[in-house]
């Protein structure tokens, strides 16, 4: 469901009928006291939202929903005949997802509309979980429980590339080749310096790194 709000009914009728027409379910209202009505019993998937409305204008508006915790994440549309270089930057910096100024096409608003709720879906984060140890690359964070490891890079890096191959072994040369790549010395106590790290800062945990003599180390299989 997208939202337009805008006072001038023209506008916004056909805002609201091409948006219907390219497959969308829209809803227009005239200014913000009928759209925060409809706000509190549905949830638009997005809004396109005027300037220029009677009442609170659409950047007092906007600046409301960043507010509140509610609806702080709905994708918004300033459409607004303001269209200086000022005017935009107030609306982005208030927390617009994006400007348009009028007079413009239909389908460029269209177009806007799709380019703004691809940005929207959500980001499937990977995380990785084996053990009791859960780990999320792009937040380079590592959970043991319900507590937070704070892991050096290299560290973090060695943890990962274990986890996401349980029960092969890595010998040292491999690991210094692998993480430090550039930076690799030949000094392959390097390595076990990081590896006394990585286990305390494991607690308990720590013990799911086994040492493999001879050869190097590797996550212990789970039975």
């Amino acid at each position: 469901m997208i939202f337009v709000v805008e006072n001038d009914e023209s506008i916004r009728e056909i805002e609201t009928y091409t948006l219907k027409t390219t497959g969308f379910d829209a809803r227009g209202f005239e200014d913000g006291e009928e759209f925060f009505q409809a706000l509190a019993t549905s949830r638009p998937d997005l809004i396109i939202l005027a300037v220029m409305l009677p009442g609170k204008d659409g950047i007092q508006i906007l600046r409301e929903l960043r507010a509140n915790p509610k609806w702080h994440d709905i994708p918004v549309i300033i459409a607004s005949a303001k269209g200086a270089e000022y005017d935009k930057v107030i609306a982005l910096d208030s927390g617009a997802d994006d400007y348009i100024a009028k007079p413009f096409g239909m389908m460029e608003m269209v177009a806007r509309v799709n380019a703004v709720l691809r940005r929207a879906e959500p980001v499937h984060e990977e995380v990785i979980s084996y053990q009791g140890i859960k780990m999320i690359p792009a937040k380079h964070e590592c959970i043991v429980g319900d507590e937070f490891i704070e892991l050096t890079l290299k560290e973090y890096e060695i943890l990962r590339l274990l986890m996401e191959h349980p029960g092969m072994v890595y010998s040292r040369d491999q690991l210094l080749l692998r993480i430090w790549g550039h930076e690799y010395d030949g000094v392959t106590r390097t390595v076990d310096v990081h590896m006394r790290s990585l286990r305390m800062k494991l607690g308990d945990k720590g013990e799911v790194i086994d040492t493999v003599r001879g050869v190097g180390y590797r996550i212990k299989e789970e039975d």
